[in-house]
């Protein structure tokens, strides 16, 4: 099975109860497809950089998926004919991106961004 990020953009106006609720829905068609979502994240409701379908912001959800082509071509299928979603990008990658939190913490360790190491030359 292949590795899959998809991103989906839903309208305002629904709540983010109704976007979990798609966020759910779609899990059930990648899993009735014989694939499995590793990961869904919401994002909130974020400004567009422009205007989508009258819409000036949108609700974000990512959704890390480990599922085989055919469970894509149906979660994208469904997703055209549905009112609720503005856009959605679905793309294959090799392995799925470390959270943002973790890459923070591994960055701990190193020095902090102002910080620069004068080297001493021995003469």
């Amino acid at each position: 099975m292949a590795l899959y990020e998809h991103l989906l953009i839903a309208r305002q106006d629904i709540s983010a109860q109704a976007v979990d609720a798609l966020a759910q829905h779609l899990k059930t068609i990648v899993e009735g497809e014989g694939g499995k979502v590793e990961k869904q994240e919401y994002w909130g409701l974020r400004g567009l950089a422009y205007r989508i379908k009258k819409n000036r912001k949108g609700h974000y959800v990512l959704l890390n998926i480990n599922a085989p082509a055919k469970a894509v071509i149906e979660l994208e299928r469904q997703l055209k004919i549905n009112e609720d979603v503005l856009r959605y990008l679905t793309v294959k990658v090799e392995a799925f991106e470390v959270s943002s939190k973790s890459r923070r913490d591994d960055r701990s360790d190193a020095k902090p961004e102002g910080e620069t190491v004068k080297e001493e030359t021995a003469q």
